[in-house]
């Protein structure tokens, strides 16, 4: 049962008899057109058998499986229209791409995405591709997390779409169930799905299958349900039939979404549409938020930037429904999004054909933002085993055990969809815990009550914490292999943004930060160029003038002496070791005096300053006679210092 392309219609057939091909391929077109599929398919086939092909209607014949989710048989005909065929609309290569991927032959899917991109211009899908180019190495680091199972509750039509409803799983089926009048669904060929149920075991393992909520099934289609934590109100999926009615005069119904509630004798009861639900277009797959007060959904409803995109919907306390809201770019596509799942760690998970995946429906995880806003984080493909080159949807998870439950059509299923129980070996997030301790940078003691806030590169705060009473921090779930700044502020302390880095690997990321007193601490003897961070005066070779930028390190200590009036200073100049001892004291003492006169020049009291020359006597480095050097380690040497002598 297909319905996890989210369209469901009902259409009465009608058997026309024809003898000549144009007859037969009209029959092939109106079928078509009315969604029913699988009669297309078959009127299609018996005119290629008989020598009758052309373009269009090998683009139907693999559209129709297309739309049904056979990739696989999709792609026949795809390949041969592409190789008789190959100008299309842009639309083809996309789907070609997909059912490319459904054989595993991502090579040449690859290259229909970048014909893709061409065609479409700006398409969301597109912009995808181009951006995660590597998106088969990602989804690669992703797999290997699962070990899956068959669930053992499958039968040989099609099963999906389980949900948690306290110890049991509850699931949609199109199994025989014995009854006289059997309603097939003309677009896939399979039975109407009704809701089960199956007892589950601490192990995952699930027992004995029973029907579920004899209100809730009906004789035409009901799936997808989502239970509160409580078991008493339940939201699930349903074409637009109620009491015995549903069929507009198209004979064509839409899905809705409905709630039950529990009566007083445990019975299921008050079914009712929900108030965004619509004649005009589709809502279906319910999930609810851990607190129960938003409501997730699929819908192609006005807005929606694909084929179906997913929603949220607020609950309030009074049970009336706020306004759907869209997901937006980050989440949706050009594509179909669907079965939305969000676990107790505020995870939410979802299936897509239009992120990058290994083919039709993939299911993919990112997580819902703490502020309630729409800026998710990076969404990600949760890897292979739990996704194939299939269709792989309505996944569950139970964020304790790590068990859960995922829906599948791939190979060695069943029927034609399949439910597999799942055990989740090792998280897909790679963070880490980021920490640290704050000290003074001078004496080191430790600085409790920091304030510390984490920003990301772009510099969007993201979390604020405060040193506790040893200095300490840390900030929690921080992405590994990404960078941050950690912005950190004290009173009388100048505020400090450290860059770090994090790891690849699961782990923990060490950032202790110093800071630096507003006011510095200065005794006499203390060299003023240490205590406000000041740059050294360095003077080129065999020069004793002063360079545009000492002068602006000169300007630094002026600022000092004018802010400090009883302060003196002792100017101390220095060379390298090149040329003799005697020149090198007499250079020397040249540049203490050019320094000394410049700090008078710009009015600094002469009895405030002294000034000497020391030469080559010390170097603040290896460089001596005869010692070979670079041109830098020399310029270390030829400097001046600032020393204080009185404050």
């Amino acid at each position: 049962m297909k319905n996890k392309i989210i369209y469901l219609v009902i259409i009465a057939l009608t058997y026309v008899s024809s003898y000549s091909q144009g007859k037969t391929e009209a029959r092939g077109n109106k079928d078509y057109d009315k969604y029913a599929y699988i009669d297309a398919i078959k009127t299609y086939e018996r005119l290629y058998n008989k020598g009758y092909k052309s373009p269009d209607m090998l683009l139907k014949i693999g559209n129709a499986y297309y739309f049904n989710a056979e990739l696989e048989k999709a792609n026949k005909w795809y390949d041969e229209l592409y190789a008789t065929a190959p100008d299309q609309e842009a639309e083809f290569y996309y789907r070609f791409a997909q059912t490319l991927r459904a054989i595993k032959d991502y090579k040449k899917s690859d290259e229909m995405m970048a014909k893709f991109s061409q065609k479409s211009g700006n398409d969301a899908r597109a912009q995808l591709f181009s951006k995660n180019r590597n998106y088969l190495e990602e989804i690669k680091a992703n797999s290997g997390r699962y070990k899956i199972e068959n669930a053992g509750i499958n039968s040989k039509y099609s099963d999906y779409g389980p949900a948690f409803m306290g110890t049991k799983v509850v699931f949609s089926s199109a199994r025989d169930t014995g009854n006289f009048s059997k309603r097939i669904h003309t677009w896939t060929g399979s039975y109407f799905t009704n809701l089960y149920s199956s007892a589950m075991s601490e192990d995952g393992s699930l027992g004995a299958v029973t029907k579920f909520g004899k209100k809730i099934n009906t004789k035409y289609h009901e799936d997808t349900p989502a239970f509160s934590k409580d078991g008493k109100t339940v939201y699930f999926t349903r074409n637009n039939y109620l009491d015995g009615r549903g069929f507009d005069a198209s004979k064509v119904t839409l899905l809705k979404i409905y709630s039950a509630k529990v009566d007083k004798d445990g019975n299921w009861g008050d079914i009712t549409a929900l108030p965004f639900d619509s004649d005009s277009y589709q809502v279906a797959h319910p999930a609810l938020s851990p607190d129960e007060k938003t409501l997730y959904f699929a819908s192609d409803m006005p807005g929606t930037r694909g084929q179906s995109d997913l929603y949220r919907v607020k609950i309030n306390d009074d049970g009336t429904f706020g306004t759907p809201e869209n997901l937006g770019d980050a989440i949706n596509t050009p594509g179909r999004e669907t079965y939305p799942f969000v676990n107790a760690d505020n995870e939410l998970y979802f299936a897509s054909d239009g992120q990058p995946g290994l083919g039709g429906l993939d299911i993919f995880i990112t997580k819902l933002p703490k502020d309630g806003s729409l800026n998710f984080k990076k969404v990600l493909n949760v890897g292979e085993e739990a996704n194939s080159s299939k269709d792989d949807f309505g996944f569950i998870i139970d964020s304790k055990t790590k068990r859960g439950f995922l829906s599948s059509n791939r190979d060695g299923g069943q029927g034609s969809d399949d439910i597999y129980k799942f055990l989740e070996t090792r998280p897909i997030w790679c963070e880490q815990l980021l920490y640290g301790v704050v000290t003074d940078a001078k004496t080191h003691a430790i600085l409790p009550g920091a304030k510390l806030i984490l920003f990301d590169e772009k510099f969007k705060q993201l979390q604020e914490t405060t040193a506790d009473k040893d200095g300490k921090y840390e900030f929690k779930e921080v992405e590994c292999g990404t960078k941050y700044y950690v912005r950190t502020s004290l009173p009388e302390y100048t505020t400090k943004e450290s860059p770090v880095i994090i790891g690849k690997t699961d782990g923990k990321t060490e950032l202790n930060i110093e800071l630096d007193k507003e006011q510095a601490q200065a005794k006499v003897g203390d060299d003023i160029a240490d205590i406000f961070k000041i740059n050294l005066i360095y003077f080129d070779l065999d020069k004793w003038n002063i360079r545009p930028d000492a002068a602006i390190d000169l300007a630094k200590i002026l600022d000092v002496l004018e802010q400090y009036p009883t302060m003196k200073l002792d100017i101390r100049s220095h060379t390298d070791s090149r040329a003799s001892f005697a020149y090198n004291e007499k250079l020397s003492d040249r540049r203490a005096k050019s320094t000394r006169d410049w700090l008078i020049s710009k009015g600094i009291n002469p009895n405030r300053l002294t000034a000497k020359g020391y030469g080559e006597t010390q170097l603040v480095n290896k460089c001596a006679d005869g010692v070979q050097c670079t041109e830098e380690e020399h310029q270390m040497n030829r400097r001046s210092q600032f020393i204080i002598t009185a404050l």
